[in-house]
């Protein structure tokens, strides 16, 4: 039995190279596993935080004047503080609320309403809890 070389040679230079697509997957999936079970995942520590978690902006984090915040609500249409209606002075669908009210009062925004209830903190005058927010 003879081997014939040249028929061997002709087969070797028409072969195309092959990419098998199971094992290829089969590594990348073993690699992702690795990767899941090595990796370290937790919680952000909050527990360094004194402000108690209020969730009301802290004057000391931010810089430039921090005097008023402003509140966005879609359709703004109503704003009283203490009872007085101070609707005038919406701008864009917001309002500009005082620092002092943020930290010591109450909002009460009713989505629904699209309106913002203010409560303000006693001796305070109620034509400064709130004013139109600046634009620009």
């Amino acid at each position: 039995m003879a081997i014939d070389i040249k028929k061997h040679k002709e087969k070797l230079k028409n072969d195309e190279p092959e990419i098998k697509l199971v094992p290829f997957i089969d590594i990348l999936f073993t690699l992702l596993i690795f990767i899941v079970v090595t990796s370290s995942f937790g919680a952000a520590d909050v527990s360094h935080q004194d402000n108690g978690g209020t969730g009301k902006p802290n004057i000391t984090d931010s810089s430039g004047n921090n005097e008023y915040y402003m509140i966005p609500v879609a359709g703004l249409q109503k704003v009283t503080v203490n009872g007085i209606d101070m609707s005038d002075q919406i701008k864009d669908n917001a309002i500009g609320v005082q620092a002092q009210v943020m930290d010591q009062g109450r909002i009460d925004i009713n989505p629904q309403d699209k309106s913002i209830t203010i409560t303000i903190p006693s001796g305070m005058d109620p034509n400064k809890a709130v004013r139109s927010p600046e634009t620009g």
